[in-house]
């Protein structure tokens, strides 16, 4: 798929009229990205192949925006559903699985938490859990998929866990990320939750900030993965098809593979 996805690009790119390289691509990616793709950003404006003009924030609202007439280009979405959804809808091109990610859980210095006991915290009364909001943002989404595997462990946990999580990301009115800060990370400093789960991407970005708070791993019977979609929006410029060949490339690959990324166009 990923060399299918990289040929069509090719093509279009000898295809499509010349554009000024200096022509700006209006990306449009997921939250978790924002360390990652603001690097690779910055590599293709080094190498003169364009200027790259991000928007960050939860896949799901930026899939709805683009629906409704958002002037975008490229999606780089924390789910392969939204840009699938656009593609379906004739909005984009094909989209092609760019970087796998897992769920942490992010818990407060002082809980005492393992993988092993993880669950019995998360449903212990006195423990607050946050998550991201489902449907609006992927990691939301995929927390509801460990309620549902903590179900098959628990019987009663998932509607226990779904009452008691705080959805304080990732919504159409959640506060904005601090300027330069993880928000993940402020959220458990503040008390605002006692573990959070969210990518095990931001779990690391807020404990190089925090280094007390703790990566917990989830059991391999809570363990949910991530796959990431790309999709170029239909009308894009030139530019912004080279810099979705430029994720896809070795440097792009190598550089979400340093912020935490599993990339799956990097050789095994």
């Amino acid at each position: 798929m990923l060399a299918r996805l990289s040929a069509a690009l090719a093509i279009l790119l000898v295809t499509m009229a010349p554009v000024m390289a200096e022509e700006t691509v209006l990306l449009h990616a997921a939250g978790s990205l924002r360390g990652a793709l603001s690097e690779v950003a910055k590599a293709f404006e080094a190498a003169g192949l364009g200027k790259v003009q991000p928007k960050f924030g939860a896949s799901g609202l930026l899939k709805d925006e683009i629906s409704a007439g958002a002037k975008a280009e490229v999606f780089a979405s924390a789910n392969m559903e939204h840009p699938q959804a656009l593609a379906q809808e004739k909005r984009s091109g094909p989209v092609v699985l760019f970087a796998r990610n897992r769920l942490c859980a992010l818990a407060r210095p002082g809980l005492e938490v393992t993988p092993a006991v993880l669950l019995d915290r998360m449903l212990d009364p006195q423990v607050k859990v946050g998550t991201s909001t489902p449907k609006a943002d992927p990691s939301g989404d995929y927390a509801w998929e460990v309620f549902r595997k903590a179900e098959k462990i628990r019987p009663g946990a998932f509607a226990t866990l779904e009452r008691k999580a705080l959805q304080l990301t990732g919504g159409p009115a959640s506060p904005p990320a601090p300027q330069g800060r993880s928000v993940y990370g402020e959220l458990i400093a503040q008390n605002a939750a006692d573990i959070f789960l969210t990518y095990c991407t931001n779990a690391l970005a807020a404990q190089r900030e925090n280094p007390a708070q703790q990566i917990v791993q989830l059991p391999d019977a809570l363990a949910v993965g991530a796959d990431y979609g790309l999709t170029v929006i239909n009308g894009a410029s030139a530019p912004a098809y080279k810099f979705a060949l430029f994720i896809l490339s070795a440097e792009g690959q190598r550089t979400l593979a340093n912020h935490g990324f599993v990339a799956p166009a990097l050789p095994q």
